[in-house]
């Protein structure tokens, strides 16, 4: 279960940042480009990444 947590953080984490630019403009190709409810939406995602991540590396 702990490998789970710390993949499943991770990619939460790494689809945070990038719906966040996204959600910026500043990573443009896609729909999601300059709709600011995902510069709401990925740094949400990306915390919650971080703290299933956190859990992971942390469980015994």
């Amino acid at each position: 279960m702990k490998w789970v947590l710390v993949i499943v953080g991770a990619l939460l984490v790494l689809s945070g940042v990038v719906w966040t630019l996204q959600g910026l403009n500043l990573l443009g190709g896609s729909a999601m480009s300059g709709n600011t409810m995902w510069a709401v939406i990925g740094p949400i995602t990306a915390i919650v990444g971080a703290v299933l991540f956190l859990r992971g590396v942390r469980k015994s």
